[in-house]
C-alpha cells in the first residue's frame, strides 16, 4: 500500500503532529473504537484520563500490531474524550504514536457508551 502525506505547506502544520490528510491506496485496517479495558474486560482508570489514554494506546496497539502494521501506517486517528479540559493536561502521553503525520480528529462527546470510560480512540491502517 501507498500512503502519500497531504501538505499544505501551512507554517502551521510544522507544529501539529497530525497532517491534513493522507492519500492511501490498498487494503486498510479500520479498528473500532477502543477504551481503556484490561485483557479480562474489566475497567481501567476509572476517573483518571492519564491511565485510560495509557491502556487505550496499548489496546490500540495490539490491535494494530495482530493486524502486521505499526504505528508508521495509521492514516487517520479518531479521538473522542469526555472532558478536553482533562485531555488537553494529559494528551502528549499519546505523542509516540503519531508517526508521520497521520490524519486526526478529536471530539468531546457528553459520554461513551461505558459510563466509566473518558476516552475512546479509533484508527484507520495502511496493510499493504
Amino acid at each position: 500500500m501507498t500512503l502519500e502525506r497531504v501538505t499544505t505547506g501551512k507554517p502551521l502544520e510544522s507544529r501539529m503532529l497530525h497532517g491534513p490528510g493522507v492519500i492511501a491506496s490498498g487494503r486498510t485496517l479500520h479498528t473500532s473504537g477502543l477504551v481503556a479495558r484490561d485483557a479480562d474486560g474489566a475497567a481501567v482508570g476509572i476517573g483518571d484520563m492519564k491511565a485510560q489514554l495509557e491502556q487505550v494506546w496499548r489496546n490500540l496497539a495490539d490491535v494494530i500490531d495482530a493486524a502486521g502494521a505499526d504505528f508508521s501506517r495509521v492514516i487517520k486517528f479518531t479521538i473522542y474524550v469526555t472532558d478536553m479540559d482533562e485531555y488537553q493536561r494529559v494528551r502528549d502521553i499519546g505523542n509516540e504514536f503519531y508517526v508521520d503525520k497521520p490524519a486526526a480528529t478529536l471530539v468531546e462527546v457528553s459520554r461513551l457508551a461505558s459510563p466509566e470510560m473518558m476516552v475512546e480512540i479509533e484508527a484507520i491502517v495502511a496493510l499493504d
